[in-house]
């Protein structure tokens, strides 16, 4: 990793090498960090800000990227959720040490259509499926007992298909700022961001 590492930041990053659209640039980045390492390839943090104006955030699984933004799913009552709902904005943190880049994306967050919850849903295991309705996430739980009761009883309950919770699909995250970090020796790192104006996107460098 070391040598790939080393690699990259003798290429570099720079506004003349990037696509004109930050998702297309994205895709290109991603396609290759996937092959680099693909169990953590969809790692990201997600951030938000609650209702006292304290940041909060957390890990999460990129699941989409297509040309209107970023998809993930999640619990709509728990934590994120509710500051989800009530702010409406998101940041995105994607960091790849094995190659050192990083994303960082600031965008407008709103629901995905049920549709693509639905059918996500219906593709994730059964397991997924029963903890997905049975915790009502982020709620203060008197013991693992209480969970794994609700586990067992949902389990019961829907011997077959299990229905999507209604509290619960996908959230689209569409960019409004997206910046591509490469290092460089000596902490000369290029930086390089999108930034949506007018409809249109500013491409421009930033100093390390």
């Amino acid at each position: 990793m070391a040598a790939m590492r080393e690699e990259f930041g003798r290429v570099g990053l720079d506004v003349s090498d990037v696509a004109e659209d930050p998702l297309t640039q994205f895709r290109e980045w991603f396609d290759l960090w996937t092959n680099v390492n693909p169990y953590l390839a969809d790692t990201m943090v997600l951030s938000t800000v609650d209702a006292d104006g304290w940041p909060d955030a957390r890990a999460v699984l990129l699941k989409g990227v297509d040309s209107r933004g970023f998809v993930f799913y999640t619990n709509r009552t728990s934590a994120k959720g509710a500051q989800l709902e009530a702010t409406g904005r998101a940041a995105l943190t994607m960091v790849w040490r094995e190659i050192e880049r990083q994303v960082r994306v600031v965008g407008e967050v709103s629901r995905v259509p049920e549709s693509e919850s639905d059918a996500y849903f219906a593709s994730r295991p059964r397991g997924a499926q029963i903890g997905a309705c049975a915790s009502e996430q982020s709620a203060v739980l008197r013991s693992r007992a209480e969970l794994e009761a609700s586990v067992a009883e949902l389990a019961e309950r829907y011997p077959d298909e299990i229905p999507r919770p209604s509290h619960w699909g996908g959230y689209l995250v569409t960019p409004q700022c997206v910046e591509f970090w490469q290092g460089r020796p000596d902490r000369l790192h290029d930086r390089v961001r999108y930034r949506l104006e007018s409809d249109a996107w500013i491409v421009e460098r930033l100093a390390p």
